[in-house]
């Protein structure tokens, strides 16, 4: 009975904030700020894939109340401190002009951002209104992320960093103390499985979808109907569309499936700081690009609390370090 009154409030909410919102839902449909550079759209008929990303091979804040415990010597916390947490060295010899055109909440923006940050890559934002996307109209690709370096145009965010990783190394090694195929495996595993248990937790409940769509309210440049529209009709159409993925993939618990695929992720580490060994890989990366924008939801917050992934998570924010995001 909650649930119907939440969501008959949030109808009721939708419809006082734009009589049109019904009428843009399609446009939605094209530009759901939680979807991203897949191989196709959140909510159009070939939604499912979009948001896994490729196939295998938004603001960082602070974590509180961390799950989990990892014990290690004093020397050996001194090592990792000094090793892991040092970023990358700056690289704006190699891209001296890099912009990203994304939605602020997107799991797979906040991937490439990812590894734009702990490569100290500098780039600027173009934040993309999600209904009528105005600022990428000069594209053929209508989906994020976009990147442009130097005036080239990327997409899909698995295929952004790895055109990125090989300008950064172009001898063609992994460039970490990993294997190769245990890298590619948990890239894989990101693209195939965690990105489709996290659209069922992030708008589990009516409260929950208009939380994920709080931050349309403070980023980009949009009017205040437009910021209005998007929170709403998105919320509400998000919501359904999340039931819809949840029997898909055969979620009977969505927060369970969220934990469980958290202590998979531990698991993999097995005692290390990171898949990497001492420093992130690129598993590493894509798993906290994709958590990164959950993280102060709720649906993250119950993730820290109820499984061992805090202390990983943690040290990932101190790896990446700062953003690198550059003021227009």
């Amino acid at each position: 009975m909650n649930r119907i009154t939440s969501l008959a409030a949030l109808r009721r909410a939708t419809a006082a904030t734009a009589a049109a919102s019904f009428s843009q839902t399609r446009s939605l449909q094209q530009a759901a700020p939680f979807s991203s550079s897949a191989s196709s759209h959140w909510f159009s008929g070939r939604f499912i894939r979009h948001f896994g990303s490729t196939s295998p091979a938004s603001h960082s804040l602070p974590s509180n109340g961390i799950a989990g415990t990892m014990f290690f010597s004093v020397a050996a916390a001194t090592t990792l401190t000094q090793e892991a947490h040092a970023k990358e060295p700056i690289q704006s010899q190699i891209f001296k002009d890099v912009v990203l055109y994304q939605y602020e909440a997107c799991p797979f923006c906040n991937k490439v951002k990812a590894f734009l940050d702990y490569y100290n890559i500098p780039y600027k934002v173009v934040e993309v209104n999600p209904i009528g996307k105005k600022e990428i109209k000069w594209s053929d690709y209508k989906k994020v992320p976009i990147l442009t370096v130097d005036g080239e145009q990327m997409i899909e965010s698995s295929e952004i960093i790895q055109s990125l990783y090989k300008k950064i190394h172009p001898e063609g090694s992994t460039g970490s103390s990993t294997s190769t195929e245990e890298e590619k495996k948990w890239l894989g595993w990101v693209d195939s499985h965690l990105v489709h248990v996290l659209s069922p937790n992030i708008y589990r409940s009516a409260g929950e979808a208009l939380e994920s769509f709080d931050y349309i309210a403070t980023h980009g440049n949009f009017g205040f109907m437009e910021k209005m529209v998007a929170k709403y009709a998105g919320a509400t159409a998000m919501y359904f569309v999340a039931k819809k993925l949840k029997k898909k993939y055969n979620i009977t618990d969505e927060r369970e499936s969220l934990y469980q695929s958290a202590e998979t992720w531990v698991d993999a580490l097995k005692g290390r700081p990171f898949l990497g060994d001492s420093k992130p890989n690129l598993a590493d990366l894509a798993v906290f690009g994709v958590l990164r924008p959950i993280r102060n939801l709720q649906s993250g917050r119950d993730m820290v609390e109820h499984t061992r992934i805090g202390d990983w998570y943690s040290r990932m924010e101190k790896a990446v370090g700062e953003s690198c995001r550059v003021t227009v």
